[in-house]
């Protein structure tokens, strides 16, 4: 019987009927959506990233997830791989943390992503069902006569039009899907914050600020160690400025601020 594929996707939002009854390397942070995701797709394994582990470990949480749904799964340090980026993942990623299933099946810390993809293609086709779990949209803050707070567990969710002149807290990563410059986030936000994935291999986790500096929108990262990745409120609530653009910076932001204070300066700035 010929053993399944190993497939490379950047974000595991992504997948389709072509991902089922794959070995998948998918460099979405390791958390409990991005599992549902490739759960979802019928998956027969998956190799996520770590996102440096960070915050009530929520870089890994989608491990124990898989766990208890049978489906053997693992994640890459992201100082090994680089976070969004399939591909260098597989070239040169080390494997950081593996659930049971993946580990009866050869799967350890320490291996070769490669290796890794390749001894979890021993996996018996999956037949589960995921549980329902889905990422979340909200208002954080809205105030007569001052942009909005919104909040979106996956920058997947900005709305283009309806968010246009608003602050966006998301649980996301900093990083650019593929390295690519036109996969960041829509054009026409007053600020944007993100989570750094613990920045990892080459600044993979902060590179979309940079970028936003050409829109331009003042961004910021929170560190990966006060908010858990993957979640909005967590940031909001906990999350503390890591690293800003030079359109952040020259409103007034600062890393070390925390997040609350970082939206009232981008707004009082936005007031002038």
């Amino acid at each position: 019987m010929a053993q399944p594929e190993i497939k490379l996707i950047d974000t595991v939002t992504k997948l389709d009927d072509g991902h089922r009854d794959v070995v998948l390397i998918g460099a979405s942070h390791g958390g409990v959506y991005a599992a549902c995701c490739a759960a979802r797709a019928g998956v027969r394994a998956v190799i996520l990233n770590d996102a440096s582990v960070g915050r009530d470990r929520a870089g890994i949480g989608g491990l124990a997830y898989l766990q208890a749904l049978g489906l053997p799964a693992a994640t890459v340090d992201a100082a090994t791989g680089c976070i969004a980026h399939a591909a260098d993942m597989a070239e040169h990623g080390r494997i950081s943390h593996v659930n049971a299933a993946a580990a009866a099946l050869g799967a350890t810390a320490g291996q070769a992503t490669m290796a890794c993809a390749e001894a979890l293609r021993a996996a018996p086709a999956w037949t589960g069902t995921a549980p329902p779990y889905d990422e979340a949209r909200f208002v954080l803050r809205a105030a007569a006569g001052a942009p909005r707070v919104i909040g979106c567990d996956s920058a997947s969710l900005i709305d283009r039009d309806d968010d246009a002149g608003a602050i966006v807290i998301t649980g996301s990563h900093g990083a650019l899907l593929g390295g690519r410059a036109d996969m960041a986030v829509p054009n026409g936000l007053l600020a944007v914050t993100f989570n750094d994935a613990g920045v990892g291999k080459d600044g993979a986790g902060i590179r979309r600020l940079a970028l936003l500096d050409t829109y331009p929108t003042i961004a910021a990262t929170v560190a990966a160690g006060t908010a858990r990745i993957g979640n909005a409120r967590s940031a909001w609530d906990d999350g503390i400025v890591s690293h800003v653009n030079e359109t952040a910076r020259a409103a007034g932001a600062a890393p070390g601020m925390a997040l609350r204070a970082f939206v009232d300066r981008v707004i009082e700035t936005a007031d002038k």
